[in-house]
């Protein structure tokens, strides 16, 4: 009985010790990563606005609801293991420049991405910066010492660079 209060009392002080760190980091940080794919500008683009397709080359994403208005896409929700997202679209500069932000207003974090494609000879460069924000402090702490800021960055571009390379065995879009 005394190991199991020990037990308790120790993982409530490291959850209130989190908490605390987690008060006195900022809310905001800023992540960007770049890089380079074997496919030009206008393919990388179609991949990348095409997000219907979301869930047939990201393993976290299990289906995706599209909302469009007179100009095109205006933005999606994304069902995943991590729950439900909605994103809106702020900027489209085909096929340059992306920009897109949580929609949802109740999440215990928030921000935009940008995606930005440059040419390089037949291929192409993306440069993904993320500017979050997250509001709980212990998943501030998490986020921070846990896992990294650029988690959700490494982790759609390792995706994406299957999705390219599957498509380049296929012979292109």
């Amino acid at each position: 009985m005394r190991l199991i209060v020990i037990t308790v009392a120790v993982v409530i002080v490291a959850v209130a010790l989190m908490t605390l760190v987690g008060v006195w980091l900022p809310k905001g940080h800023v992540a960007s990563l770049e890089r380079h794919l074997p496919i030009d500008p206008q393919g990388l683009w179609a991949i990348l606005t095409d997000v219907e397709a979301f869930p047939l080359w990201r393993q976290d994403v299990t289906q995706v609801d599209t909302r469009l208005d007179n100009s095109g896409l205006s933005g999606w929700t994304e069902h995943s293991s991590n729950g439900t997202i909605r994103f809106a679209v702020d900027r489209m500069e085909p096929p340059r420049v992306l920009v897109v932000r949580i929609a949802d207003r109740d999440l215990p974090f928030g921000g935009t991405w940008a995606y930005e494609i440059s040419p390089t000879g037949p291929a192409s460069s993306l440069r993904i910066t993320e500017r979050g924000e997250v509001y709980n402090p212990l998943f501030r702490f998490v986020a921070r010492f846990g896992y990294g800021h650029d988690r959700t960055i490494r982790t759609f571009l390792d995706a994406l660079e299957r999705r390219v390379a599957q498509q380049e065995q296929r012979g292109g879009i």
